[in-house]
């Protein structure tokens, strides 16, 4: 996968009000500090992202695009590598998650901090409300992408529930967390793939994807962070980051 030169992070730290996911408020000003827009080369946002370390952004395998990255206080980046985890598969959304790293480290300020991230292995239990941000589709039907961040809470669901026949039918996997009303309204929609899920103050989830948006029968699939928190510390302080290619991850440099 190639990193190209007009990729760009948009960091987007004051947040302006107005409208963004399914069924949500408007974020307060500067209450996500962490929370990264990828945009394309035309400046249409197109995934979300949490910055981790002032070097490394977490967001979705899926949203390895030609983008640009900026910010609300003029805070540019350019990558230097993406790194999608080894078991990602395009097909069944398994290991959903990649890290870019960024040319020049970000200021933290006032307005920009890092991402708390879960131990490896901990769990969020059944019915805990957790909070999704992003700028996605503010409707079911689609429309306009909303130029102003958006929060909802959701709540956990299991793994049987989602799993079920009326559900997902057994498609998801250890690697990913459910979460969603049974009454449906309230969901991350497209654009918001790659932002955070947030439960206890830690990103525990990564929007991965789903069937439409706010659907009572399908909740939101996120990746599981927790379940790759030795890997993002291995990719961020690890010394083979800095060889041509490892058996753990795909790398391209510019």
């Amino acid at each position: 996968m190639a990193v190209h030169s007009e990729y760009l992070i948009c960091f987007v730290f004051i947040v302006l009000l107005t409208k963004d996911s399914i069924g949500g408020h408007t974020a307060a000003p500067n209450s996500i500090r962490y929370l990264v827009s990828l945009k394309s080369t035309s400046g249409q946002h197109f995934c979300g992202g949490s910055l981790v370390h002032r070097y490394w952004v977490l967001t979705a395998a899926h949203c390895d695009y030609k983008v640009n990255i900026f910010e609300g206080t003029e805070q540019y980046a350019k990558p230097r590598i993406l790194v999608i985890h080894p078991l990602y598969n395009r097909s069944t959304n398994n290991a959903d998650i990649m890290l870019i790293k960024l040319r020049a480290p970000m200021v933290l300020n006032k307005y920009v901090s890092l991402a708390p991230l879960p131990r490896q292995g901990t769990g969020v239990a059944e019915g805990h409300v957790c909070r999704v941000s992003g700028w996605g589709y503010n409707s079911l039907e689609g429309g306009q992408v909303p130029v102003t961040l958006r929060t909802v809470t959701v709540p956990i669901v299991s793994t049987a529930r989602c799993n079920s026949s009326d559900s997902f039918n057994g498609n998801i996997t250890a690697n990913m967390i459910c979460a969603g009303y049974s009454t449906g309204g309230k969901d991350a929609c497209k654009g918001d793939s790659g932002g955070p899920l947030v439960c206890d103050r830690r990103i525990y989830g990564v929007v991965s994807w789903g069937n439409g948006c706010g659907d009572a029968k399908f909740p939101g699939v996120y990746t599981a962070v927790s379940r790759f928190r030795r890997w993002i510390d291995q990719t961020i302080y690890g010394s083979y980051l800095y060889s041509a290619r490892t058996s753990y991850q795909k790398m391209s440099t510019l």
